[in-house]
C-alpha cells in the first residue's frame, strides 16, 4: 500500500479513532438501552452518530505528530474528494427527495394496500413478506417499509388472531430483502460507489444469493398458510394513481436506467399523481422533499466524517495493520471474502447503522479485494448483505426498534420470526464457499 509513492507500514495504534467510536456509540448505546433505560427512549439513538464520530475524527487527528495540521486537512479532503463519495452524496439528497415526495403523496401506503386486497385472506402472511419486498424494492428503504406496513401487520394479527410478533417479524424480513436489492437504497449506493461497480451488476450478484433465500422463506410461510384456516384480514383503501409510479421506478431500476433519472423520473410521478388525486398541493410538495432531502443529512455528515477518518488511518496505517491481520489468517481468496464479510458484520453490529457500515468497512474491503484478487461486484454485494443481515437481526437495530414501537411488543420476540435474514446467512457463507478460490492472487 503506498502514500505519496512511500511504503505504509502497519500499525494497529491508527485503528484508535474507530475504537473510540465503538466505545462512545456502542457503549453509551448499551448503557441507555439496558442499564439507565427511560420510557419511550431508544437508548441507542441517545448519543449522536454524527458526535461520535466527529470525536473520533479529533483522535485521528491528534495522532502521527510527523505531519502538520494542513497536511492531514489534505488528507481528509482527498478522503472526500473521490469521486464515489461525492456521487454518494450527490444520490442522497435526490434519494431523499424521493423519498420525502413518495411519502407525502401516499404512494407507499396506497401501492401496500393495493398488493394486500389481492391476496387470498388465507395467504396473508406470505402476502404480506412478498408486498415488505416488492415495497422496500421500490422506495429504498427498510425503516420506511416497516413504518408503512408494521400497522397493517397488527390489523392482520388483530384480525386472523395470528402471533403478532410473527405479522411483524415477517415484514421486517421482507423489507430488508428489498433493501438488500433496491438500486435507490442507501446502502446500495454505498456498496456500489465505493467499489466502483454498477449498481446492476452489484444486483446479478445479490440477487443468486437473496432470491433463493426468499424462496425458501416463503415456501416456509406457504406452509404456515396451510396449516391454519383462512383469515378476514378486513379492507384496505388505496388509489391506483398513486401506487403506479412505484411500479414504474421498480421496472426503470432492474432495467438498469441511470439511478439518478430514477430517482428524478420518479420524483415527478409522484408530484402528478399526488396533484392529480389531491394528496398533493404545491406547498406540501415543495416541503415534502425538503423534509426528505432534511432526512439524508445525517447520513450525509457520516459519509463526510467517515471518510475523512478512514483517509488518516490508512495514511497512519491503519489499514495496512487490518490487511497484515488477514494475510496471517486468510491465505487464499476465500479467506479474503470471509474477512470482508465478517468486518462489514461486525461494523453493522457496533454501529446499528447498515449505511455507516458499509461506509466504514469499505475502503478496508477494497484493499482486501486488491489483495486477494476478489471481484468488485462480489465484494460489493458481501458490503450491502452483510450489512443488511446483521441489520435485520439485532435487537437495537432502527429496524427493529420501529417495529416494535409500533407493534408494542419487544424487538426480541420478533427475532425466531426474522427466517429471510437467518436464511440469507446460510446462502452468504455458501457463496463464499463456491466462489472462493485456494490460489492467492
Amino acid at each position: 500500500m503506498n502514500q505519496e509513492g512511500k511504503t505504509i507500514q502497519p500499525n494497529p495504534i491508527a485503528l484508535l479513532p474507530i475504537f473510540l467510536f465503538l466505545v462512545l456509540y456502542l457503549g453509551n448505546g448499551i448503557f441507555f438501552e439496558y442499564i439507565v433505560k427511560e420510557e419511550g427512549q431508544m437508548g441507542f439513538y441517545v448519543v449522536s452518530v454524527v458526535l461520535a464520530f466527529s470525536i473520533a475524527l479529533i483522535a485521528a487527528f491528534l495522532q502521527n505528530h510527523s505531519r502538520s495540521f494542513d497536511e492531514k486537512i489534505h488528507i481528509c479532503a482527498q478522503g472526500i474528494g473521490d469521486d464515489n463519495i461525492v456521487t454518494m452524496l450527490f444520490i442522497f439528497i435526490l434519494a431523499g427527495a424521493f423519498s420525502g415526495i413518495a411519502s407525502e403523496a401516499g404512494g407507499a401506503s396506497s401501492t401496500a394496500n393495493l398488493l394486500l386486497s389481492v391476496i387470498p385472506a388465507r395467504f396473508s402472511i406470505p402476502g404480506l413478506f412478498i408486498i415488505a419486498c416488492l415495497i422496500s424494492m421500490a422506495m429504498g428503504t427498510s425503516v420506511g417499509t416497516i413504518t408503512v406496513l408494521a400497522p397493517i401487520a397488527c390489523e392482520v394479527s388483530k384480525n386472523g388472531r395470528l402471533f403478532l410478533p410473527l405479522c411483524v417479524g415477517i415484514v421486517v424480513g421482507g423489507a430488508m430483502f428489498g433493501d438488500n436489492l433496491s438500486f435507490i437504497s442507501d446502502t446500495t449506493i454505498a456498496a456500489t460507489k465505493t467499489q466502483g461497480v454498477a449498481m446492476k451488476d452489484k444486483f446479478r450478484t445479490n440477487i443468486r444469493v437473496a432470491l433463493p433465500s426468499a424462496l425458501i422463506t416463503l415456501v416456509i410461510l406457504i406452509v404456515f398458510a396451510l396449516m391454519n384456516r383462512g383469515v378476514d384480514i378486513g379492507d384496505f383503501e388505496y388509489s391506483i394513481l398513486q401506487a403506479i409510479p412505484y411500479f414504474i421506478v421498480l421496472v426503470l431500476s432492474i432495467i438498469g436506467i441511470n439511478v439518478f433519472i430514477v430517482l428524478i423520473t420518479g420524483s415527478l410521478l409522484f408530484i402528478l399523481a399526488g396533484m392529480i388525486t389531491g394528496s398533493l398541493t404545491y406547498a406540501t410538495a415543495l416541503s415534502s422533499m425538503g423534509t426528505g432531502i432534511s432526512g439524508m443529512f445525517e447520513t450525509m455528515i457520516v459519509t463526510i466524517l467517515v471518510a475523512s477518518i478512514a483517509a488518516l488511518m490508512r495514511a497512519n496505517g491503519g489499514f495496512a495493520a487490518i490487511l497484515a491481520f488477514i494475510r496471517k489468517n486468510a491465505d487464499s481468496r476465500m479467506g479474503g471474502m470471509f474477512g470482508i464479510a465478517f468486518l462489514t458484520a461486525f461494523m453493522d453490529i457496533a454501529t446499528a447503522n447498515n449505511t455507516v457500515a458499509i461506509v466504514i468497512a469499505a475502503p478496508i474491503a477494497r484493499d482486501i479485494t486488491e489483495e486477494y484478487n476478489v471481484d468488485p461486484k462480489v465484494t460489493a454485494s458481501l458490503l450491502d448483505t452483510c450489512s443488511c443481515i446483521m441489520q435485520g437481526i439485532i435487537p437495537y437495530g432502527a429496524q427493529l426498534l420501529v417495529a416494535a414501537n409500533i407493534a408494542r411488543i419487544t424487538s426480541i420476540s420478533m427475532i425466531p420470526f426474522l427466517f429471510y435474514p437467518f436464511i440469507l446467512i446460510i446462502f452468504v457463507v455458501i457463496s463464499i464457499l463456491i466462489q472462493g478460490n485456494p490460489e492467492k492472487k
